[in-house]
């Protein structure tokens, strides 16, 4: 893992590059993924506040995580990168086989698209001294649907009584409740509470998983609007 200014050579044969952030819920999904499928890969993490050009030339969003292939093909967009991955690399699917299966996963994705607004929403308002508490309650009622997910599944995950994709997907953001102070937004939510402390208890998400501190002072960083990408290494 490194981070670049000027472009990096081409990526390996039998390997797949990650441009990456380290502090970033959308690329931490990537790097959830390229871990639980052990796929081997190089990681160029980018400054997101000084793009280099030759990042902009991959990817004219200038977003991460996107994936460089060894033959200069590129993929963006964290849902689109993690589908690429577990489609190329067949070994421990994370995506069911089952087509219904599957739409419901992405249904249930573009659900929670709606709650990630929140994980900023609240932060900036108590910073800027603003009434959080109808967004925190409307963040409460969330969670309280993805409560009811798990209790109608009657499962351990969202996706059965095993990790897949769905929740790689939803979870770096939990990982960040603390962080964020939004843990008292569980309070009433037990399998939602379960679900965190099985998630914890997986290896990938160990793997991925910074120290409450590091991320803390990352985001302290940011909030003063000079954020240390590299904070930690």
């Amino acid at each position: 893992m490194f981070c670049e200014s000027s472009a990096p050579g081409l990526v390996a044969k039998g390997q797949i590059r990650l441009y990456s952030m380290r502090f970033c819920p959308f690329a931490h999904r990537t790097r959830l993924v390229l871990h639980a499928k052990g796929i081997k890969h190089d990681t160029v993490n980018i400054n997101l506040k000084d793009k280099p050009e030759w990042f902009l030339k991959k990817n004219p969003l200038g977003l991460v995580p996107t994936l460089e292939t060894s033959s200069g093909q590129v993929i963006y967009e964290s849902p689109i990168t993690c589908d690429y991955l577990d489609e190329v690399y067949t070994d421990k699917k994370l995506l069911p086989a089952d087509p219904f299966q599957k739409a419901q996963q992405k249904m249930m994705l573009e659900n929670f698209s709606k709650v990630t607004p929140y994980f900023y929403k609240i932060p900036m308002g108590k910073k800027n001294g603003e009434d959080i508490s109808v967004l925190e309650g409307e963040l409460k009622e969330k969670f309280v649907k993805l409560n009811e997910d798990l209790v109608n599944k009657k499962s351990k995950f969202f996706g059965g009584n095993a990790i897949t994709m769905i929740d790689y997907m939803m979870w770096p953001w939990f990982e960040r409740l603390e962080i964020f102070e939004l843990k008292h937004c569980l309070d009433g939510t037990p399998e939602l509470k379960k679900w965190t402390e099985h998630m914890s208890e997986d290896q990938t998400v160990k793997a991925t998983m910074f120290p409450t501190e590091t991320y803390k002072a990352f985001y302290k960083t940011y909030a003063d609007g000079k954020p240390n990408y590299d904070y930690g290494l």
